[in-house]
């Protein structure tokens, strides 16, 4: 640990360096780095949290950059996460920065967050903030809470060893809501929110302060007043039945979260296609047996290890996956895409490693 970096927070006694281990050992997960993510990341990444994954599928636009500062004028139509890693890393080589270019949706939910310790809402889409919530009940971790509304931002911490979630406060999903794109956003008001976002992810990590769960931050840019509402953990806490499915029957992964497992002891990519069929997957636990051999091939399999199933899309090794768990295979996966998603996303690896 390079404490001389971090010696301004190390010498506060409420922090010390076992509170920049704990940093350093924390790993957050920041959904969408727009206006919110924007400020959320620069102070998570200097303050030194080891890792970081951000997600967000969307490019530059020129109108971002009024409030979404980490990115430049000739970033404009670039990808968010990759300028954002890039900034990241430039501020803070010493960390991990995952950059994930998908959209979150309820088949990769639980497959990141069980990898992370704090989920961090930086979206102004209301679908995601209940996709969020759910997918926290289900892998039991924590999120930070952001929003605004022209000149008003709201932060709370959701689901926080236990507690209230989001649908404690918001039960109703189907409430009318209005993006910044639609109603306008000064571009301090999420900054400011993004900073005290990123403040209750500091304090999670430490176990300092008083954590906003069960209690409502509202705050006004216009005259900096601010207001703080108590709520109690009700039973409109629930989640969808989906996440029900996907957290103990799925059956998909996607290929650029398999692939952290190349060459992993213990786990085998098993690809169902012919052997005449391109492109050739060639890993150290990679195996090749065909669909319509499989049944008869299985004692080349250990049922007690992972497997990842792929074909040449993604249709054939949903069928072997069913054989598999006929036959008692249970910790069986088919891999999105198959091997058309698992050679563009080695591709983007060997490229990062060589930028």
């Amino acid at each position: 640990m390079n404490t001389t970096r971090y010696n301004r927070q190390i010498i506060l006694p409420e922090i010390g360096t076992i509170g920049q281990e704990k940093l350093l050992q924390a790993k957050v997960l920041i959904i969408g780095v727009g206006g919110l993510g924007s400020a959320v990341l620069p102070y998570l990444v200097a303050a030194g949290v080891g890792e970081i994954g951000i997600i967000d599928d969307d490019t530059i636009d020129i109108s971002n950059l009024q409030r979404q500062v980490i990115y430049k004028a000739n970033s404009v139509g670039k990808i968010k996460v990759l300028e954002a890693k890039e900034m990241a890393l430039a501020l803070n080589p010493s960390i991990k920065i995952n950059a994930f270019t998908d959209k979150l949706d309820s088949k990769n939910a639980i497959e990141w967050f069980e990898k992370y310790d704090i989920m961090v809402d930086a979206t102004d889409n209301l679908y995601t903030k209940y996709l969020i919530n759910d997918a926290c009940c289900i892998t039991q971790k924590p999120f930070v809470y952001g929003s605004i509304y022209k000149f008003e931002g709201q932060i709370s911490v959701f689901n926080y060893k236990n507690g209230p979630t989001y649908r404690c406060i918001f039960p109703e999903e189907k409430r009318e809501t209005q993006s910044c794109n639609e109603v306008g956003v000064i571009g301090v008001a999420v900054g400011i929110i993004g900073m005290f976002q990123a403040n209750e992810v500091l304090k999670i990590i430490l176990g300092i302060g008083d954590i906003l769960t069960g209690k409502l931050l509202v705050y006004n840019m216009l005259n900096n007043e601010q207001q703080k509402f108590e709520f109690a953990k009700t039973n409109a806490t629930h989640v969808d039945e989906l996440f029900y499915k996907n957290k103990y029957a799925t059956t998909e992964i996607l290929a650029s979260v398999a692939l952290e497992k190349i060459n992993t002891e213990n786990v085998i990519f098993l690809d169902v296609r012919n052997f005449d069929e391109f492109p050739k997957i060639a890993f150290e636990n990679c195996l090749q047996i065909p669909l319509d051999k499989l049944e008869n091939e299985l004692y080349q399999l250990d049922s007690n290890t992972e497997i990842y199933v792929f074909c040449q899309s993604g249709i054939r090794s949903k069928r072997a996956v069913e054989i598999l768990r006929n036959n008692d295979f249970k910790n069986v996966k088919s891999i999105i895409g198959g091997a058309k998603a698992i050679e563009m996303n080695t591709y983007k690896v060997k490229k990062t490693l060589q930028d």
